[in-house]
């Protein structure tokens, strides 16, 4: 049996890791996560490798609003007003990942992992995503299927392909 090529959207996480890592390197900076519904999956799958103490600085694990106030400086009145689980709050996860580390560079990520917890407006696999790269700040929701591993791990899958491509597109 030929083994199967992949594609860069099925690159398995370490590999992925590599490239964030390479490109953090070369440009010296610093990454910081802000995990909800991974908790702290994304942060571990850096961790992974070894060296990442030269390019990983902190990774915040905050799966309680109360912790995404405390720790991040998210405003509860910003998670009242949109819920946990969206690109504002997605976004404030990120800069407040960056404004509470040496980090230049964060990613955020909150959602619905399920089984449970899923609205008609935020259904069971939705998650916000907020990217700092550089002092530019961005955010993109996703929908991912299966069950609650099945959405933890695509949700680390596609925070690590986003951050190669943010990188690499940085100067």
């Amino acid at each position: 049996m030929k083994p199967k090529t992949l594609s860069n959207n099925e690159l398995p996480a370490p590999t992925l890791v590599g490239q964030v890592a390479d490109l953090l390197l070369k440009k010296g900076w610093l990454l910081a996560t802000a995990e909800s519904c991974t908790g702290g999956l994304i942060s571990a799958a850096c961790t992974d490798l070894a060296g990442s103490s030269n390019w990983f600085e902190r990774g915040f694990v905050t799966y309680s609003n109360e912790a995404k106030t405390d720790m991040l400086g998210v405003d509860a009145a910003l998670i009242a007003a949109h819920g946990a689980v969206s690109e504002e709050v997605a976004s404030a996860m990120a800069a407040g990942a960056i404004a509470r580390s040496k980090a230049r560079v964060a990613v955020a990520v909150t959602g619905v992992a399920g089984p449970t917890g899923g609205s008609r407006a935020k259904p069971v696999g939705t998650v916000w995503f907020g990217f700092m790269v550089d002092g530019h700040l961005s955010s993109e929701r996703q929908r991912f299927s299966g069950d609650r591993a099945a959405v933890r791990a695509a949700t680390v899958q596609h925070a690590l392909q986003r951050l190669v491509q943010l990188l690499a597109s940085e100067p």
